[in-house]
């Protein structure tokens, strides 16, 4: 069976051995007669699932052990609402905005109390990341919030936030794992899974154990506290567990390719190949500036919304999708994820690169 390139934002390509390891354990897992998908949350057997995907991910990571690792659900978009239920005690935060799910998360926490855009650069269409070494910060915010690398309009913080003694949050979505990242920079990281890490519907919250604690707002539910899940360890209610399963293979599969310095150099070959062409191309052309470009979405266009669906569809035939842009910025994106091969880079370069010489050849 021929597999495609699937260079979609997500959920996106899994590593075919983490797939293949999968399929060969789907009826009988470890002996037990069982899938995972069958076994008890509360049995030995799934512990010891969740506390070898949570101790190797702390490997992987470099995660103190002042930080909690929680394994929750709802994705990311129930996190704009936690996040100032359970941290902005003043009822004041920073965000600053990037694309469109860091102005969500803006305007959910709006909900809550007073919030203070800190930078942007809507004003340009999110096309860059902002000046952050300066910025102008409310005294007495409790937090203040980012999102580090942006599917939508393809860029990435390179540089962190100078939060100034606040409180910083990052949601890493999109680039989770893709780096090696000082966790102890950070008040909480936390991302779906269903970019770098595996299926849709699990959200890996790292916070600081300080940070947790009983004053939320008064009206939080006992579930969206995060004291009530770190209390219990990810077990106060049925997690995804087949998803906290596949996670670990994931990991494991990262470590034995060399961790996140091996990752890393991965990535950049792979976003090398495709801004190289960009860079050098007459017909399409990057969307986001250059200091500011994803290792993880590239976003591109030719200039018509006519030729790009052209281009879409073309690519398509070839086995190579998951390619139109989001339909807020159109164009296309090339999600280029950790499971995205080199080999599916080289070809949609080699595909691009044709489909303008024909272009070229049939323009008078």
């Amino acid at each position: 069976m021929r597999r495609t390139y699937n260079f979609s934002a997500g959920p996106s390509v899994l590593p075919e051995p983490v797939l293949q390891e999968a399929a060969d354990e789907m009826m009988n897992y470890k002996g037990s007669g069982m899938s995972v998908m069958e076994i008890s949350h509360r049995s030995a057997l799934f512990q010891s699932i969740i506390d070898e995907t949570e101790h190797d991910l702390r490997t992987l990571m470099g995660i103190p052990d002042d930080y909690e690792v929680l394994f929750l659900q709802g994705g990311t978009s129930l996190q704009f609402a936690m996040i100032p239920m359970n941290f902005m005690r003043n009822q004041k935060a920073d965000y600053i905005l990037t694309g469109h799910w860091s102005k969500k998360a803006c305007e959910e926490a709006a909900i809550y109390g007073k919030i203070h855009v800190a930078a942007s650069s809507e004003q340009d269409k999110f096309s860059y990341i902002p000046d952050c070494d300066n910025l102008d910060i409310l005294p007495d915010s409790d937090y203040v919030y980012m999102c580090e690398n942006n599917t939508i309009y393809g860029t990435k913080f390179h540089k962190r936030p100078n939060s100034k003694g606040k409180i910083l949050i990052d949601d890493i979505s999109s680039s989770f794992l893709s780096e090696p990242m000082d966790v102890s920079k950070y008040g909480m990281l936390y991302g779906g899974i269903q970019k770098n890490l595996g299926p849709a519907g699990l959200v890996i919250a790292i916070i600081r154990k300080d940070l947790i604690s009983e004053t939320v707002l008064p009206w939080t539910p006992t579930m969206l506290r995060y004291k009530t899940h770190a209390d219990k360890k990810s077990l106060y209610n049925t997690p995804p567990t087949y998803n906290i399963y596949i996670v670990g293979k994931v990991i494991k599969w990262i470590l034995s390719l060399g961790g996140l310095e091996k990752m890393e150099e991965l990535n950049e070959r792979k976003a090398a190949l495709l801004y190289n062409f960009l860079d050098g191309s007459n017909l399409f052309h990057g969307m986001a500036r250059k200091d500011s470009r994803s290792l993880m979405n590239v976003t591109f266009c030719t200039g018509s919304n006519e030729l790009d669906a052209t281009f879409v569809k073309a690519v398509e035939q070839e086995g190579i999708v998951g390619i139109k842009g989001h339909r807020i910025v159109g164009g296309m994106r090339a999600s280029i994820y950790n499971a995205m091969p080199i080999e599916g880079v080289s070809c949609l370069v080699r595909f691009m690169n044709e489909f303008e010489k024909r272009f070229t050849e049939e323009t008078p």
